[in-house]
């Protein structure tokens, strides 16, 4: 299984953090996403995802990815 960790912005809630989880959940290859609101931190679990579209996912949902 392959693991990515992502600081986003605009994380600022318990709502925040159910919205980028069932975002991303709908990605093919995503089977665990887990989001720590204080850290802003988003940490992802499958096989075979595209990093590119946990980006635009994120940026489409309005937590842009820092850096």
């Amino acid at each position: 299984m392959d693991s990515l960790e992502l600081q986003v912005e605009n994380v600022k809630c318990g709502g925040c953090a159910n919205a980028i989880q069932e975002g991303l959940s709908a990605l093919h290859g995503i089977d665990e996403v887990k989001v720590d609101i204080e850290s802003g931190t988003v940490s992802i679990h499958g096989e075979g995802y595209n990093d590119k579209d946990i980006h635009s996912k994120l940026n489409d949902l309005g937590y842009p990815v820092r850096g």
